[in-house]
């Protein structure tokens, strides 16, 4: 259970970061009280980054303190357990403003994690 499932992890939270960003492409935050659909999608896209980094191992998080692997996995919780109570406007800020700036150091993660001889980048 060590690079091979981080790898997997971080490819996971890559994706849905990536599927987010599409979804919100030429849509504004009224568009998000207006389609069930955008909403439902989002919500289930965070869910998913968030799962996964919390299944980011130890030594992983450590190598890369940068990237808010807890602040993910604890709006992961938030999103689940407090199902009663999102606010879609926090949604919109994490998939519009959170998510931009998160994609390039997950490629820079992942594709450490693919070459084993490449050194990790620091921010």
């Amino acid at each position: 259970m060590g690079q091979p499932d981080d790898a997997a992890r971080v490819h996971h939270m890559l994706q849905a970061a990536r599927n987010a960003l599409r979804l919100v492409e030429g849509r504004t935050r009224a568009d998000l009280d207006l389609d069930m659909m955008l909403g439902l999608s989002l919500w289930k896209l965070l869910e998913i980054i968030g799962e996964a980094a919390s299944r980011v191992t130890p030594q992983l998080r450590a190598r890369h303190r940068h990237i808010p692997w807890q602040i993910a996995a604890d709006t992961r919780n938030r999103l689940t357990h407090g199902y009663d109570t999102v606010d879609y406007a926090v949604i919109w800020s994490t998939v519009s403003t959170d998510l931009p700036a998160l994609i390039p150091d997950l490629e820079a993660v992942l594709k450490e994690l693919e070459d084993p001889t490449a050194q990790p980048e620091t921010s």
